[in-house]
């Protein structure tokens, strides 16, 4: 199943792009990210379908005598559940999550399967896992900062408007409203990045020859840096916090990323 190793790299991209469009329509109820992660999904779906349609008729086998086909199919079924629920209601509370356990589903899938199926094939696309989950958790950590950034200029600003100090600072630093939504912006941005970039270093460290712990410094920091820019966005959304408070709390939550990323890291077993 894997003699087309770029289409099913295809699928992961154009999985994860939805996933992405996906989580900021459920953040921000934007209509134009639901219908873009719509289309992707059904492009998602349109591949999955070709290869599940080869295996039945060219092939003369129904994808789940196996485990690993099992999977497949387990993938495709929440693909075509999710396109059904996305355009006859609305609840992209269920959308999006149903979304994440397919994204996983068919992860697991694939990089089973490649090592199972084909040795050279297979062993670089498991390692091509690992190259995008260092990439896009490092581009997760870059919208992170830049989202500090924001934050610690909407922090210096209002303390400028409080003391009243009218300079050309204050106006090279830009408008309060606009620095607190370009902070707001980044995180929606990188928490659905890092949640991806998760989901395939577990599913490397399982796949892969090397020794995955639940336990190690680098697992648990990342994941206590997910929840930290969660609750951020709970806070934001749910409760309605902004300004002053909610760039304070980005700061810190910035700075435990940093307390991850050094130290973490070097505490961990198996990343480098």
């Amino acid at each position: 199943m894997l003699e087309f190793k770029w289409v099913y790299e295809l699928i992961l991209f154009l999985y994860g792009l939805s996933l992405i469009g996906y989580f900021i329509d459920f953040v921000q109820n934007n209509r134009k990210a639901n219908v873009l992660a719509f289309w992707l999904l059904s492009m998602v779906w349109i591949l999955q379908t070709f290869f599940l349609l080869s295996q039945m008729f060219f092939k003369e086998n129904f994808p789940i005598m196996t485990v690993y086909d099992g999977l497949y199919f387990y993938a495709w079924i929440l693909v075509t559940f999710s396109l059904i629920i996305n355009r006859l209601f609305k609840v992209d509370f269920l959308v999006f999550f149903t979304n994440v356990v397919g994204f996983l589903i068919m992860i697991i899938h694939i990089s089973t399967r490649a090592q199972n199926v084909l040795e050279k094939q297979g062993i670089a696309l498991v390692n091509e896992l690992l190259v995008i989950h260092v990439s896009l958790a490092i581009i997760s950590y870059g919208f992170f900062t830049v989202s500090f950034i924001f934050s610690i200029m909407y922090l210096l600003q209002y303390r400028l408007l409080k003391k009243k100090k009218w300079n050309t600072k204050l106006f090279r630093l830009g408008d309060l409203t606009k620095l607190d939504h370009f902070s707001y912006v980044a995180i929606i941005l990188g928490v659905p990045l890092l949640l991806i970039a998760i989901i395939l270093g577990v599913v490397w460290g399982y796949v892969s020859t090397a020794p995955f712990y639940w336990y190690d410094s680098k697992t648990l920091g990342s994941m206590l840096v997910l929840t930290v820019y969660i609750i951020y966005l709970v806070l934001r959304v749910i409760k309605g916090y902004q300004g002053r408070s909610i760039s304070i709390f980005n700061s810190a939550a910035f700075l435990f990323l940093l307390i991850n990323f050094f130290l973490f890291g070097s505490l961990s077993n198996f990343h480098f």
